[in-house]
């Protein structure tokens, strides 16, 4: 099996995938019918300057607006199913377990969208700092990324294999 890359691609499994069609479908089905009767309530209470509810109620409505856009966004340009990937070499839906640099302990993830938060396995991003740094990378190789203080740190590939879920 070849691995290949695609930084622009969203993997997400099934599960994930439902989870979030599901939320989609209610946001912008029954979700945008209750919030426009919760405007219209706060409406009906008088000067839209000083209401308070009607403020909270369109600004709620803002936030759903922006989350229904999100889903969108990622049920359109995500893939179902398990993304190519080589056992000992890191990319997404891989487990990967790594040693940072001085310290003896080693911490495995799941590398993989945040949409899969709902795994039993801590879960980050191929896209975060950490997640970028070690794409690519093989078993026994290292790779440093820096940190928002600035700090640089660097890690050590222990293992890398294909999350089997737990």
């Amino acid at each position: 099996m070849t691995e290949t890359r695609d930084d622009t691609v969203t993997w997400l499994t099934q599960e994930a995938y439902d989870r979030l069609k599901a939320e989609l479908d209610y946001l912008s089905g029954q979700g945008r019918i209750d919030i426009a009767k919760k405007i219209e309530q706060a409406r009906e209470e008088g000067d839209l300057r000083e209401n308070g509810g009607y403020h909270a109620a369109k600004e709620e409505q803002g936030k759903q607006e922006a989350r229904i856009h999100q889903l969108t966004h990622i049920l359109t340009h995500s893939k179902v199913g398990e993304p190519p990937r080589t056992d000992g070499v890191v990319g997404p839906g891989m487990t990967v377990t790594v040693r940072f640099e001085g310290d003896d302990a080693e911490v495995t993830f799941l590398l993989a969208s945040r949409e899969e938060s709902g795994a039993p396995i801590d879960v980050y991003s191929p896209r975060s700092p950490l997640g970028s740094a070690i794409h690519g990378k093989k078993v026994g190789e290292t790779a440093s990324y820096n940190l928002p203080n600035g700090r640089t740190v660097t890690v050590e590939i222990i293992d890398a294999v294909p999350y089997g879920g737990m």
